[in-house]
């Protein structure tokens, strides 16, 4: 969720690249920097922090030139650090990059062999010696060389110094749009930071090539072939172009789920032989074998997904889990060693209560991993290890795809620890694996249904109460629902194991009362089939959430949400995405603010 900027005409390139990344500063970054080419030379001005850091370096300073690239880091590769901002240079070429490189490692090792010398932590700089070396003094065709050698996903950008007249972009997987002026044009990743100088716009396609001049934009594929383009005339507002077109950053975020799963798939599942790794872990049997218990510490959404994380870890690698919310966990005494894996989740990784519980853990002697989105936090740095969530900042405050990505990286580590201990049969894991990937697809398929679950939610808007009822999995995953839909439209939302029904909540069930109840699991689906029949005996107004496919659910429910099939594992990352918009949609209609819910904040940096 990086933001790139170029601009190559007749005016400063730096006095729009200045201005147009402060338009995406609404992404989010830890660092920035600009490249601009001047005097015939590229002159790199970068540094760590906020946007203001770079104007004040810069100063009255701007450079001369009419060309130049420009980039706001949000880390993934290397901590947050004035080397790690981009661009990145080598020799006479800059380069700026959104996304991930995966076989970045292996290419760094050619060209060190080759005599390379980097600077950096990052992935991006291997691209910028990868353009040195294959140009022969056609930019053009060393771009293509360098496309043809690269995996992963990415929006790219480069220049070079022995052409003067050209910007060269490309994208796979991660958005690029070229904006069209007179005598000038632009590049940006995304349409605020060009809205302000043209709204005759076009998006580029994965494998595009775009050579960007002055006077025009030629847009080919790897092969030369020539691609035609139709212009896009913007008719937003500024505010709503911060938002890709969407009213609430909330649903633009729910539709980010597809890339975001991309992203944190990238360079840990291997599709051809369906396999999982984790390459910042690099684990053996010994060391797992030594392990033998999991605490999982967290705080609201990012509890539920160690919820989830639990049923995971026990079914599939076969270790005893317990799940603490963070700020009972460091006060109970809890019974960690040395033998005791900690995992403590957090979108930030700067939750107070999370990073205390993890110190805890640490004092106790227990060895620790964070799951987190944020490189550089506290409990990044603090933690022993870290898995990192690929989804980008998430600009509401009701977390979404941050949450779906924590679901995925605790399925994803589940496999590779039950792979790693031999408790998870190579069949079953690479069945899994290849579940997971068609998940991009079948998340974005879920969100084809947006304007039924709208409608279907139109009927419940106004209710005072509403009970989330689910087994197993669909249970954690009900915890969710209820927490979205409490903290944005504030409707009085419980969730509860079917199961518990007779045990108290039943007597809350009467005429007209809604309940939302999911059932993808099939090891008790019957089970659950008749927890929702003893609630529709008491008149209760019923939402089913189920697999394409299951024919009895509109038997015993009022209305059916259903998802695409799956294996039960996840499900999860499925039926969360209909409750995220159930939430959403009943804060509308009630004239919540969606982004902005009354007393909460982003991030909870205080006890």
């Amino acid at each position: 969720m990086c933001g790139i900027v170029g601009y190559i005409g007749m005016h400063k390139a730096a006095d729009f690249l200045v201005d147009g990344l402060s338009k995406l500063e609404y992404r989010g970054y830890d660092s920035a920097g600009i490249a601009v080419l001047d005097k015939g030379k590229i002159r790199l001005d970068k540094c760590v922090g906020r946007l203001e850091n770079l104007k004040r370096k810069l100063g009255g300073n701007m450079p001369e030139g009419t060309v130049g690239i420009g980039h706001t880091r949000w880390a993934t590769h290397g901590r947050p650090s004035d080397l790690n901002a981009h661009p990145h240079v080598a020799g006479k070429f800059a380069v700026v990059h959104n996304g991930i490189i995966e076989n970045y490692l292996k290419l760094k090792e050619e060209l060190l062999a080759k005599g390379h010398k980097f600077i950096s932590e990052t992935d991006t700089e291997v691209v910028a010696h990868l353009l040195e070396d294959k140009y022969e003094g056609d930019f053009e065709e060393a771009v293509k060389q360098v496309l043809r050698v690269i995996r992963g996903s990415y929006s790219l950008a480069f220049m070079c110094e022995d052409e003067p007249d050209m910007i060269i972009c490309t994208k796979k997987d991660n958005p690029l749009v070229i904006g069209l002026g007179e005598g000038e044009n632009f590049i940006a990743s995304d349409i605020p930071a060009i809205i302000n100088e043209t709204r005759r716009t076009f998006i580029m396609s994965d494998g595009e090539i775009a050579t960007v001049t002055p006077d025009g934009v030629w847009v080919q594929d790897v092969n030369g072939v020539p691609i035609s383009k139709k212009v896009f005339i913007v008719n937003w507002n500024a505010e709503a172009a911060e938002k890709g077109g969407y009213d609430h950053f909330m649903l633009k975020e729910i539709n980010e789920q597809p890339k975001a799963i991309r992203d944190t798939m990238t360079g840990r599942i291997n599709a051809e032989d369906q396999t999982i790794h984790f390459p910042e872990l690099n684990w053996t049997e010994e060391e797992m074998a030594e392990i033998n218990k999991i605490f999982i510490v967290a705080c609201g959404t990012a509890y539920h997904a160690g919820i989830v994380g639990k049923y995971y870890l026990e079914q599939l690698a076969r270790i005893p889990v317990e799940v603490d919310i963070a700020s009972e966990f460091r006060y109970r005494s809890p019974l960690v060693d040395g033998n005791s894996l900690t995992i403590v989740i957090s979108q930030s990784g700067e939750t107070s209560d999370t990073l205390a519980a993890l110190r805890e853990a640490k004092r106790l002697g227990a060895r620790t991993l964070a799951v987190t989105n944020v490189v550089g936090s506290s409990i990044a740095r603090e933690a022993d290890q870290v898995v990192y969530t690929y989804a980008g900042p998430e600009i509401a405050v009701a977390s979404t795809k941050a949450y779906i990505t924590q679901l995925l990286a605790m399925l994803m580590l589940s496999i590779y620890i039950g792979r790693l201990s031999d408790t998870i049969d190579k069949k079953l894991a690479r069945y899994l694996v290849s579940c997971l990937l068609e998940l991009p697809k079948q998340v974005a398929q879920t969100l084809e249904n947006t304007k039924l679950i709208e409608a279907q939610t139109a009927h419940y808007a106004q209710c005072n109460d509403v009970f989330f009822l689910g087994r197993s999995l669909d249970y954690a995953v009900a915890l969710e629902g209820a927490l979205k839909l409490k903290e944005i439209s504030y409707i009085h939302a419980e969730a509860y194991a079917a199961g518990e029904l007779k045990h108290g909540t039943l007597a809350l069930i009467v005429e007209g009362v809604p309940v939302i109840i999911i059932a993808t699991q099939e090891d008790i689906y019957d089970k659950t089939v008749s927890n929702l029949q003893e609630v529709k005996a008491r008149e209760a107004e019923v939402l089913a959430i189920g697999f394409e496919g299951d024919t009895s659910l509109v038997n015993y429910a009022d209305q059916v949400i259903y998802i695409p099939k799956t294996d039960r594992y996840l499900a999860p990352l499925l039926t969360v995405v209909p409750l995220q918009l159930f939430a959403y949609y009943a804060a509308l209609a009630r004239g919540c603010d969606v982004d902005k819910p009354r007393n909460l904040a982003k991030s909870v940096t205080v006890e």
